[in-house]
C-alpha cells in the first residue's frame, strides 16, 4: 500500500509520500513522488498502485516532457498529458493483470505552479484517467491507505494554515498510518512550494530525524487523554453516587 499526501493552502503547498514497495511477503523501499522544477514551470506527480503501472506510465509522460514540456503553460495541460499515458499503460495492460488477479489501480496527485496559472494548484487522476481539482472547502487530498491519517486534518487544516502548520500536522498523519498499517513506513518524501516560486523543494527524512516528534506526540495525546473530563461516564462505570 502507500501513503501520498497533498495539501493545497493560500501560501503554498506541502506534500508527503512514504517510501515502503510490498510485493507479496517481500517489502522494499522506492521514490513515489517525480518532480520537475524548470524556469516558471514546477509541478510534482505522487502516485499509489503497482509498480509496473506507475514505472510504463511515467516513462512515457517523460518522454512528452522532453518532447513538448514549452507547451504546457497550465497545470492542467500537464495533467491532461499524464492522464494520457496513464489511459494509454492501462489499454496495454489492463487484459493481462485482470487475468493475473490484480487491477489496474493507478492513483495520482499532481500539483504545482505553471507560468500561466493565477496559483498553485493540486489534482487528484483517477486510474481512469479523469479528475478532479483539490479546492479550498477540502484543501488536501491522500492516496493509497487513507483511513488512519485523515481526522486529524480535517480537524486541524484549513486553507489559511501556515506551511510550517500543515507540514507539521501532515507528519502526524502519516505517522498515524504508519503505526496503524505494516505497509506504509519510513524514509518519507517531503515537498514544499511558496506560492509563486516556481520551485518546488524537496528532501527525505529517515526514520531517527523525527523519532523524537513522534514519541513526543504519543505522550500528549496520553496526557490530553487523561485530563479529559469523566464524569459523563460515571453511571456506566459504577462510579457514581
Amino acid at each position: 500500500m502507500t501513503y501520498c499526501l497533498g495539501i493545497k493552502l493560500k501560501s503554498g503547498f506541502i506534500g508527503i509520500s512514504d517510501t515502503r514497495i510490498t510485493s507479496g511477503t517481500e517489502t522494499t523501499e522506492a521514490k513515489k513522488v517525480f518532480t520537475v522544477n524548470r524556469k516558471k514551470h514546477s509541478f510534482f506527480i505522487m502516485t499509489s498502485g503497482l509498480r509496473s503501472v506507475r514505472d510504463k506510465s511515467l516513462t512515457y509522460f517523460k518522454e512528452i516532457i522532453e518532447e513538448n514540456d514549452e507547451s504546457f503553460n497550465k497545470l492542467y495541460k500537464a495533467v491532461n498529458a499524464f492522464s494520457e499515458q496513464v489511459k494509454r499503460a492501462g489499454s496495454e495492460d489492463k487484459k493481462s493483470l485482470k487475468e493475473a488477479g490484480l487491477s489496474f489501480n493507478l492513483f495520482s496527485i499532481i500539483g504545482g505552479q505553471l507560468e500561466d496559472d493565477e496559483e498553485h494548484k493540486i489534482f487528484l487522476l483517477y486510474p481512469e484517467g479523469n479528475w478532479v481539482e483539490v479546492s479550498q472547502g477540502s484543501p488536501f487530498v491522500i492516496i493509497g491507505n487513507s483511513g488512519y491519517g485523515k481526522p486529524i486534518l480535517h480537524r486541524a487544516i484549513s486553507y489559511d494554515s501556515t506551511l510550517k502548520f500543515a507540514l507539521k500536522t501532515g507528519f502526524l498523519s502519516f505517522d498515524a498510518t504508519r503505526i496503524s498499517a505494516n505497509d506504509v513506513d519510513y524514509p518519507i518524501d517531503v515537498i514544499t512550494y511558496k506560492k509563486d516560486s516556481f520551485h518546488i523543494v524537496e528532501k527525505r527524512f529517515e526514520e531517527a530525524e523525527l523519532k523524537s516528534i513522534s514519541s513526543l506526540w504519543d505522550q500528549i495525546l496520553s496526557q490530553s487523554i487523561k485530563t479529559l473530563p469523566e464524569d459523563w461516564m460515571d453511571k456506566f462505570t459504577g462510579d457514581s453516587e
